[in-house]
């Protein structure tokens, strides 16, 4: 069983004092550690207060700066290309709806009646929301006018987590590149727009995009995989419809 000493006696026989004295020795050597310690740190500050002082202002500035940025620069500015887009916008809904489409699509990325179009808005409101969405939009545009390449280049420049949006923009791509007759980069686009975000609108769609693509190029085994996911994950999507013709053409070439 531990036993304490009582605070206050006095060391009597020669093996107490004995250790009395190592234990103000060392005691004595980790306080005059510390002093030393202590001292070297306050001579180093004392040494490099300049330095510090510069590099603490530099941070606080940086700081500073950032947040007058976002507030009195930033904000504003996506305020402006957000009321820039509102024309552009425009264009392209009348556009889908259209008989004479090619026109209008131009209308919404080159501007009209004043107003940017989407590429203006990408370059002069680069950093801003509004400009990223552009980049959707000036991509769908270039695809709705046969202009493939400028569709992938824009597409693929456009960047989000949204639940929809992100797969249509890689499916999208996929699309530009079965009209460039590059299959294969297609189907591994439409395999990303399938896997992003898993919902019962672009899942199903681009899964069945994948698959009839897979079987053209004679890969029924893959094909076969997708058409299956449908069918067993996605019952009631309206792709599903569809499945049985492709799953016997599947099947036949196995």
């Amino acid at each position: 069983m531990a036993t304490y000493k009582k605070r206050g006696n006095k060391p009597q026989t020669k093996e107490e004092k004995k250790d009395a004295i190592e234990a103000q020795s060392a005691t004595a050597e980790v306080f005059n550690t510390l002093d030393e310690g202590a001292s070297k740190t306050e001579e180093w500050v004392a040494k490099n207060q300049k330095y510090i002082i510069i590099v603490v202002g530099i941070i606080a500035v940086a700081v500073l700066g950032y947040l007058a940025f976002q507030e009195y620069v930033q904000k504003p500015k996506q305020l402006e290309a957000s009321n820039e887009m509102f024309q552009a916008q425009s264009y392209f809904e009348q556009a889908l709806n259209a008989s004479e489409k090619d026109s209008l699509f131009q209308l919404s990325l080159k501007g009209g009646q004043g107003k940017y179009g989407f590429l203006d808005i990408i370059e002069n409101y680069s950093s801003t929301d509004a400009a990223n969405l552009s980049r959707y939009y000036a991509g769908m545009a270039y695809l709705n006018l046969k202009n493939y390449k400028e569709a992938i280049s824009y597409l693929d420049a456009f960047k989000s987590d949204d639940i929809i949006l992100g797969p249509m923009a890689k499916g999208a791509i996929g699309d530009a590149f079965v009209q460039l007759k590059q299959n294969e980069e297609a189907l591994k686009y439409y395999k990303q727009a399938a896997s992003m975000n898993d919902n019962e609108f672009t899942t199903p769609k681009y899964l069945l995009k994948a698959a009839i693509i897979a079987l053209q190029l004679n890969n029924a085994k893959e094909a076969l995989i997708h058409l299956n996911k449908i069918k067993t994950e996605y019952p009631t999507a309206l792709e599903a419809n569809q499945l049985e013709m492709h799953i016997g053409k599947a099947e036949a070439m196995l």
